[in-house]
């Protein structure tokens, strides 16, 4: 499981033109799920990413966590993450879980996020989507378990 994390001061995604999904002060995560991924990894990962420290506060530029800041957090399914690009000129995909397994890891890394409490939006799964950010910092992190 992969995930690109970055902090955000706010993200807009569309699905044709059409806005699905919107948060302000928090994080935009593109999750990329590969074959063998178990919920283990899920739960690791919505812990690690709601306790990091990735906040200003007052002492330091990464003092506060997620819900520290009460902030906001949106996933986007991103299945490119698997994409191997180390041989020839196009990627394959062949780590990637296939779309119905890959679909349910998606289901409950969102339903493990929203049990923190916080506000969580999403993106639209398998689906062609546009993503608007105000990345903050910039400040992204890239976290594989």
């Amino acid at each position: 499981m992969k995930v690109v994390l970055q902090r955000v001061n706010e993200a807009v995604v569309k699905v044709e033109e059409k806005i699905v999904g919107k948060i302000n002060k928090g994080v935009l995560i593109l999750l990329g799920i590969d074959k063998g991924d178990t919920d283990d990894k899920i739960d690791y990962l919505v812990d690690k990413i709601k306790n990091l420290r990735i906040f200003a506060g007052e002492g330091s530029e990464f003092d506060k966590s997620l819900i520290d800041i009460n902030g906001e957090v949106m996933i986007v399914s991103q299945f490119t993450l698997s994409g191997n690009c180390s041989k020839g000129r196009r990627p394959d995909f062949f780590q990637a879980e296939e779309a119905q397994k890959a679909n349910e890891m998606y289901e409950k890394f969102v339903k493990k996020f929203e049990q923190t409490g916080l506000h969580v939006a999403t993106g639209k799964f398998q689906s062609y989507m546009q993503i608007e950010l105000i990345n903050d910092g910039p400040t992204t992190f890239i976290l594989e378990k």
